[in-house]
């Protein structure tokens, strides 16, 4: 795969973890690198010549959307809500077709019951309340640091799980704005040693479960893909719905531009993700 088009992938990968109620699992679906990804993370030394080139530069594409997005996310959730989650939307329905081939002439009793309740799980998510304490992580001792990195295991899990934002998770731990603020303080070289050594311990446990989960959904997909992707599916499905709903309790404007915007931005992130998941 083109290392260019790989780093963009990531780019978009790494803005659907930004945004709360977006996850970035399922932008790997639908843009067509999730079990590749999978494989890479969980295979590593395997292949490391190739999965370090496929890895490097989705987290390339990723790391420059984090660093550079942050800032025009937040602008654009505060003035253009309604634009920028259909945008989403657009780019997680864009790999619906790609997703619905997977068990295309399987269904059954069984995987109808599995859909069901991922969908189901992902909505009741939308129910639960965002910690309104938020963690300092000005001052940590070390069971802060401790606690800080299981978080970033968690996160790291929701991240790879299709469907569960986890932006939204880190929100509802209070980590969402204090990790934000750390990544935007460190892009203007503030505080540098306490802002590496903050990240680099969240970073750290982001890792580790990143290759846990990888290894448990790949053992799901080797013993039990189409009952996996019916799962994955009813995640997806599940998301959209819930990134909606999300963007209204929120607060969201609803004009004539408003409306035009996102109905454009929705065709292109649509068009965007069939283009990119070939």
């Amino acid at each position: 795969m083109n290392n260019i088009k790989l780093m963009i992938k990531g780019f978009f990968i790494g803005i659907a973890n930004i945004i709360p109620g977006v996850s970035g699992g399922t932008l790997m679906i639908t843009l067509g690198v999730y079990e590749k990804v999978i494989e890479a993370i969980s295979h590593f030394t395997k292949d490391i010549k190739e999965h370090l080139r496929f890895i490097f530069w989705i987290g390339i594409g990723a790391i420059i959307s984090i660093v550079s997005m942050s800032k025009l996310i937040v602008f654009s959730l505060d003035n253009y809500r309604l634009p920028t989650v259909l945008f989403f939307i657009g780019l997680i329905l864009g790999g619906i077709p790609m997703l619905y081939g997977k068990v295309k002439g399987k269904i059954n009793i069984s995987n109808i019951i599995i859909f069901l309740i991922t969908f189901l799980f992902v909505i009741s998510m939308m129910f639960l309340n965002s910690n309104s304490n938020e963690v300092d992580l000005g001052n940590l001792n070390v069971v802060g640091y401790i606690l800080l990195f299981f978080v970033g295991v968690v996160a790291s899990a929701t991240m790879v799980i299709p469907g569960i934002s986890g932006s939204f998770v880190l929100m509802f731990l209070g980590y969402y704005e204090p990790i934000l603020n750390r990544v935007n303080s460190l892009v203007k070289f503030n505080d540098i040693f306490t802002n590496v050594l903050v990240l680099g311990v969240f970073g750290i446990g982001v890792l580790i479960g990143i290759v846990g989960v990888s290894k448990l959904i790949e053992f799901l997909l080797n013993k039990y893909e189409v009952k996996t992707f019916s799962g994955i599916l009813g995640f997806v499905i599940a998301s959209c719905i819930s990134i909606v709903i999300n963007a209204f309790n929120e607060g969201i404007t609803v004009n004539f531009i408003q409306v035009l915007l996102g109905i454009v931005l929705f065709i292109i992130g649509y068009v965007v993700a069939r283009k990119l998941g070939d």
